[in-house]
């Protein structure tokens, strides 16, 4: 490990992120788990050593259902990280919620099937609590910061993560809608519990770039990739300004719940 380089903070994203870093390298992890989605990309905000790592490959050949989430999360845990940031692209459950809108999360729910989802295959049982799965200390810094910068910004939600590739049909996205809940993705599963697992905080910045099949009525267009991605362009420079503000001005996070999460989650 002593020739590892090491980060603090970690962050889950595109190549469209790494304009703002300095001093960027980019070095290749290995893992138990096989290899990350990519290379890492290391570089300095702030005199903070930030790592990049893209979940969906840097060219995104990678589909959710697809993605070796625990090699990129043990990757991250291996710079040293103590810290990830995960901003997505979102689709809207809820009218009040708009394209273009942030939302800093507080729950999931899981609506994948048959993904990697845990370190702790034994011989150690362990059972790691998913009650509240994102940091407070880094949802308050997000949120803060989003404000601040004039972002748009809910408080809470919980957001579904479909498996994917394919969006909902209008009959699943009503239900979703009829749950209360707020966010619709498909990679926050289990990309944040994971980090959990390993005692890293983690906060996630939804960025809504439509309002999914069930929610706008029977005559309206089905969401496609493109317009998905226009309105997440469009947002990508607010987005940037808030990621490079929260790293400058990043939080003490070691009394996070997930920093000692491990403590009360084994057996024998």
């Amino acid at each position: 490990m002593a020739n590892i380089p090491q980060a603090q903070v970690g962050i889950f994203g595109g190549s469209g992120f790494y304009s703002f870093l300095e001093n960027v390298r980019e070095i290749k992890v290995e893992t138990p788990y096989g290899p990350p989605s990519d290379k890492v990309t290391l570089g300095e905000v702030g005199g903070k050593t930030v790592a990049f790592l893209p979940r969906h490959g840097r060219d995104h050949s990678l589909p959710p259902h697809v993605i070796n989430y625990r090699a990129n999360v043990w990757a991250m845990k291996s710079l040293g990280i103590t810290d990830i940031i995960g901003p997505n692209a979102c689709g809207s459950l809820q009218a009040h919620i708009k394209p273009g809108h942030f939302v800093v999360c507080d729950q999931f729910v899981d609506r994948t099937t048959g993904r990697k989802d845990t370190f702790y295959d034994g011989p150690v049982t362990t059972h790691v609590s998913a009650a509240d799965p994102y940091c407070p200390i880094l949802r308050e810094h997000a949120v803060g910061v989003c404000r601040q910068r004039g972002v748009d910004v809910h408080d809470r939600g919980t957001v579904v993560v479909i498996q994917g590739p394919r969006f909902s049909t209008k009959a699943e996205s009503r239900w979703f809608t009829g749950m209360g809940w707020e966010v619709i993705n498909m990679t926050q599963y289990p990309e944040c519990y994971l980090a959990r697992e390993l005692e890293i905080s983690y906060v996630n910045i939804s960025v809504i770039t439509d309002y999914d099949a069930g929610l706008i009525g029977d005559d309206a267009r089905p969401v496609t990739n493109d317009e998905v991605l226009e309105v997440f362009t469009a947002n990508i420079e607010r987005l940037r300004d808030v990621l490079l503000t929260m790293i400058e001005t990043l939080p003490d996070t070691s009394a996070s719940p997930a920093r000692n999460c491990l403590a009360a989650s084994r057996f024998g």
